[in-house]
C-alpha cells in the first residue's frame, strides 16, 4: 500500500513529467477519475483528452480510461498534458473593499451546473482567487460578456444582497440592438422565468422597479440600423434584458433566443457595477 497514509504524494520525476502516488482512499478508482490528482481544475472531458493523447502512465506504462489504479501505484503526466482548465479571457479585473470584480468571456458558463460536468466561471474561481473562499454575488447568461462579482467572505456577500434588495445595486450593460432606438425607454412589464429555457414577457407592469430595464440610446449605424445601447438594471432576473429589449422590438444583435439568431456572438456586455459599501462607494468597470 501507499506511504503517503495522509494524502497523495506529489513531486517532479525526470523527463519533466507530472507524477502523483495514488492514495489508499483511490485504490479501484478509474484512471479517469484519477486523474483529478494531477489535475485538480480540470474537466472530465480535459482529463479524458490527456489519456487518450497517451500522455497518461501508470507504473511507465500507458492505460486506457477503464484502467483502476491500485494505491501505490505512480500515475505520471507527460508534458502538453492540458493542465488545470482555465477559459481564454476569464480574469481577475479588481479586488477592493472584500469583493473582486472578475471578467467572464462570452461563451462561459458563470456557475457550475449541478450533475454536469460544465466550464464555469465559478469553477476556476480557486485559480482566479486562490486562497480565498469566494463566492458568485451575479449571475451573466453563458453568451454574455463582462463582470461578474465575487465576494470574498460572508460578511460582504450579506452587505451586497441587502444592498441589492434595498436597490443601491447599479449595473450597467452596453448592448447592439437591431432597429432604430431614437428615445430612451423603461421597460416595466413583469417577467416569467418558470420555463427553464426562455423567459416570457407578461403584460402587467412589475411592481418593483427593480425588476425594470432603463435602455437608452448611444449610437445608430443607419447602414447596419442598429442602435448601440446603454441599459441599466437594479436586480436582474433571467434573461431580463434580453426579453425586455425583444418585447420593444429591438432584440439584441446575435441572440439566437429571442432575436434573430446570427451566430454565437451575444452583443450584450456587462461593463459597470457600483454600490455603496460600509464607508464607501465601490464602482468596478
Amino acid at each position: 500500500m501507499s506511504a503517503c497514509l495522509q494524502g497523495p504524494c506529489f513531486g517532479r520525476m525526470t523527463g519533466g513529467m507530472e507524477a502523483v502516488i495514488v492514495p489508499d482512499e483511490l485504490h479501484g478508482a478509474r484512471l479517469d477519475q484519477a486523474l483529478v490528482l494531477l489535475l485538480p481544475g480540470a474537466s472530465l472531458r480535459e482529463r479524458r483528452r490527456a489519456w487518450e493523447a497517451g500522455q497518461v502512465l501508470v507504473d511507465g506504462k500507458a492505460r486506457a480510461k477503464g484502467f483502476c489504479v491500485a494505491a501505490g501505484q505512480r500515475i505520471e503526466l507527460r508534458p502538453g498534458a492540458p493542465e488545470q482548465g482555465m477559459a481564454e479571457g476569464a480574469r481577475v479585473l479588481e479586488v477592493r473593499g472584500g469583493y473582486a470584480a472578475l471578467f467572464k468571456p462570452g461563451g462561459l458558463h458563470s456557475a457550475a451546473i449541478a450533475g454536469r460536468d460544465n466550464a464555469s466561471l465559478e469553477r476556476f474561481l480557486p485559480q482566479l482567487l486562490p486562497g480565498e473562499n469566494a463566492v458568485l454575488l451575479n449571475r451573466l447568461d453563458r453568451l454574455t460578456s463582462g463582470i461578474v462579482l465575487a465576494a470574498l467572505n460572508e460578511e460582504a456577500a450579506r452587505r451586497y444582497y441587502g444592498l441589492e434588495d434595498a436597490g443601491q445595486v447599479t449595473k450597467e450593460y452596453a448592448a447592439l440592438v437591431h432597429g432604430c432606438l431614437e428615445w430612451p425607454v423603461t421597460v416595466k412589464n413583469a417577467l416569467d422565468t418558470d420555463n427553464t429555457k426562455k423567459t416570457k414577457v407578461l403584460p402587467r407592469e412589475d411592481e418593483s422597479p427593480l425588476r425594470w430595464t432603463r435602455a437608452e440610446p448611444v449610437d445608430y449605424d443607419e447602414v447596419r440600423d442598429r442602435t448601440l445601447l446603454k441599459v441599466v438594471i437594479h436586480k436582474g432576473a433571467r434573461h431580463q434584458i434580453r426579453a425586455h429589449l425583444a418585447h420593444v422590438l429591438h432584440p439584441i444583435v446575435g441572440d439566437p433566443l429571442y432575436g434573430k439568431g446570427e451566430g454565437e456572438k451575444l452583443f450584450l456586455q456587462h461593463k459597470r457595477i457600483e454600490f455603496v459599501s460600509t464607508f464607501f462607494a465601490i464602482v468596478f468597470e
